[in-house]
């Protein structure tokens, strides 16, 4: 988004300058800056986010807002008149589908957190009242919106770096599952479909929060890499035989990198995968989130090759200057009252 706005302002929660890329470091935060371990623990602070937007100062002088939200940042506020552009990476996960997002919290104080929720879904609605066209990053989310807000998004796919993520090096004989390890990307089944797997192994990519009862359950055929830089993972990418992916989620980056490489993905019949796999073309897709039906695709996955080139071709539709365009078009019909 900044490389399709560049002289934009940049308007943030929290901000660790460590962690993020240059261009990120002029981003404006909120008070939460100031408050001891938020930029390292920001989801203890969840309760105060939509408190950080309402005491930022309203937004002054501009011809439009965009903001990117997948929870509190569309609560940003600008004078009357400005239009506001969302683009909703999904309506807020905490409030809408709390329990696949139960892991982030304390176990002690999940009731209360769950309790909570409700106040979040009120003030979710209030916010997307203010937005003045909501664009979506899949088909999926496009649903959850006009689900949860009764308001049509348009789809634009987010960018995939296809010009780095290319096909290359050489095929071998090993699964790969690429995410983090919270409840709802689902690792825990991945690892248990490949426990009844043993002539196939397993490349697990990531940390989180399961890492150490993951660990607990693999069999010998499981192996864990932890986090890895990009020439790393796309390495891992290139070689896999299937990106192992049965996740139901908002779009899913890993997925169409992995496909920009050449590799096929056995993703689920729901969410992003909906729109990234082309079943039979590009990978294939699960009826439901079960170890034997993930074990029935791995197996089907070992022996059916599909076409690298077809499957890294598809992938362009992804690419970062067609994110671009798309953007600065929704962007120049929201201001022109299109």
């Amino acid at each position: 988004m900044l490389e399709a706005f560049p002289d934009a302002k940049l308007l943030t929660t929290i901000l660790d300058p460590q962690a993020v890329p240059e261009a990120f470091r002029r981003a404006q935060p909120s008070f939460l800056q100031h408050v001891p371990g938020a930029t390292r623990h920001h989801e203890w602070f969840l309760p105060l986010m939509p408190v950080a937007w309402k005491l930022r100062p309203i937004v002054r002088d501009v011809d439009l807002l965009i903001s990117s939200s997948h929870a509190c940042a569309k609560g940003v506020r600008a004078e009357r008149g400005t239009p506001h552009l969302c683009y909703c990476h999904t309506p807020m996960r905490y409030a809408w589908d709390f329990d696949s997002e139960r892991d982030r919290f304390p176990r002690a104080v999940r009731p209360l957190a769950r309790a909570g929720m409700w106040w979040f879904r009120r003030w979710d609605r209030t916010t997307a009242d203010r937005v003045t066209r909501f664009v979506a990053n899949s088909t999926a989310v496009a649903q959850r919106i006009q689900n949860v807000f009764a308001r049509s998004a348009e789809v634009i796919h987010p960018p995939v770096r296809t010009e780095y993520f290319t096909p290359g090096g050489t095929r071998e004989d090993f699964f790969l599952y690429v995410g983090r390890f919270v409840g709802y990307k689902r690792p825990d089944l991945v690892v248990e479909a490949f426990a009844g797997l043993p002539e196939h192994r397993l490349v697990v990519v990531g940390d989180g929060p399961l890492g150490s009862s993951l660990a607990a359950r693999a069999t010998p055929n499981v192996s864990f890499h932890g986090a890895v830089d990009d020439d790393g993972l796309r390495d891992l990418y290139r070689a896999a035989r299937a990106l192992v992916y049965p996740v139901d989620e908002d779009f899913g980056i890993a997925m169409a990198e992995a496909q920009a490489c050449g590799t096929p993905v056995i993703g689920l019949a729901a969410g992003g995968a909906t729109d990234i796999v082309e079943p039979g073309r590009t990978g294939w897709l699960l009826r439901e989130q079960s170890a034997d039906e993930l074990r029935s695709a791995v197996r089907r996955a070992a022996v059916e090759e599909l076409d690298a080139d077809r499957i890294s071709v598809a992938a362009q539709r992804f690419a970062t200057a067609r994110f671009r365009r798309e953007i600065q078009r929704a962007a120049a019909e929201c201001v022109e009252g299109r």
